[in-house]
């Protein structure tokens, strides 16, 4: 499997490198908490990532997208990753035009893929529930029948964007009980529909997300995706994809706090020499420019095979999301250690890289999560 990046792939990580160094700097994050941004991101932003073509990346080009694979938007993570790029990647190209390209009607298509390729549209998957412990089945939202639609109740947490979303999409049971397998459906909400609620949730590390409550929300036969009772199986896919994408933002943000601290030990005198010349440090910092790299093959296999060996990209998603949700929490251990009194104060940035560490780690599941589906897929 290749694993080199080609002249293409290359200038992508570059342009989007350098980009975000120029207009998405960390400062950003310490800026939006401290103003309490309501909308917790930069849609002016959004809007020019769109331009560049980023947000429509995997999108067919019908839609206005570049048809272009996992492998490449893993890139564009990795780079926001590196600055904690707070905009909605994850939640609008993953996971709600993910979950529109697999399971969405042409008519769902052409309402909402367009709209998100241009950066207009925010498309949120409202899908966890409390207590759901990464069980993607374990959902009692309700969904029942009313004429030819239906009517949903319910309540959802961690809905990533889910205060700015323009359509969400929510999973409810149809049929069964909590954690059953069938009888899960999903549905298109859009935002404003009488009874649905939306109240945005604060996280430590800086990422956007909201609980979202239906009370008797009334959807037309138009809202369902995919086949009634079929929900869980998506939701499986998305999730896998999901664990794929973030692991390649884990990766940028390990190793810009790496970096960061590598630095630090080259600059910080005691003793009359730099601490980075101490042997003990040096191979503290060797131990993890090893594990990097470690988890970047791991990262790259995973994003490649999704592209180009589907029977591959289950295992190899595991693998990348266990690996990486393990070395976020040792890099930015370390990044705090290394960095001495002043890694514990709010001033310097490397505690913002800690708090993102801590959540992303257990993102879409977490490392023994995922070290488990590994073991199952290889048949232990």
């Amino acid at each position: 499997m290749k694993l080199i990046l080609d002249e293409e792939q290359a200038a992508l990580l570059k342009t989007a490198r350098q980009f975000m160094d120029e207009r998405s700097p960390v400062s950003r994050v310490r800026e939006l908490r401290d103003s309490a941004d309501a909308t917790g991101f930069s849609r002016a932003l959004w809007k020019r990532m769109a331009e560049l073509g980023w947000v429509g990346l995997n999108l067919p080009e019908a839609y206005g997208g570049s048809e272009l694979g996992l492998f490449e938007l893993c890139l564009i993570l990795e780079a926001g990753g590196r600055n904690l790029c707070p905009e909605p990647f994850l939640s609008t190209v993953v996971l709600g035009a993910g979950a529109l390209m697999a399971a969405g009607t042409d008519a769902q298509k052409a309402a909402w893929l367009p709209r998100v390729a241009e950066g207009d549209a925010i498309v949120a998957l409202a899908s966890d529930e409390a207590n759901s412990r990464y069980d993607v089945c374990a959902i009692e939202a309700r969904a029942e029948l009313d004429g030819d639609g239906y009517r949903l109740s319910g309540e959802k947490s961690q809905v990533l964007d889910g205060h700015v979303a323009d359509l969400l999409i929510v999973s409810a049971r149809t049929a069964g009980g909590r954690s059953d397998r069938e009888g899960v459906t999903l549905f298109l909400v859009e935002a404003g529909t009488p009874g649905l609620s939306v109240t945005r949730q604060s996280r430590v590390d800086g990422r956007n997300a909201a609980i979202v409550t239906l009370e008797s929300v009334e959807v037309g036969p138009g809202a369902l995706l995919g086949a009634p009772g079929a929900g869980c199986a998506l939701l499986e896919t998305l999730r896998q994809r999901a664990a794929a994408a973030v692991s390649a933002e884990m990766l940028g943000l390990a190793s810009a706090a790496y970096e960061q601290t590598l630095a630090y030990l080259k600059e910080r005198v005691q003793f009359g020499v730099p601490i980075g010349s101490f042997q003990a440090l040096q191979h503290r910092a060797a131990r993890l420019f090893i594990e990097l790299e470690l988890a970047r093959s791991s990262v790259l296999a995973a994003a490649r095979a999704a592209d180009d060996d589907p029977a591959a990209f289950p295992e190899l998603a595991a693998l990348a999301k266990a690996r990486a949700s393990e070395l976020v929490i040792h890099v930015t251990n370390e990044a705090v250690q290394m960095h001495g009194g002043i890694g514990m104060t709010d001033e310097l940035d490397i505690g913002f890289y800690m708090k993102r560490a801590r959540a992303t780690a257990v993102a879409f599941g977490d490392a023994s999560f995922w070290r488990t589906r590994w073991a199952d897929l290889r048949g232990y």
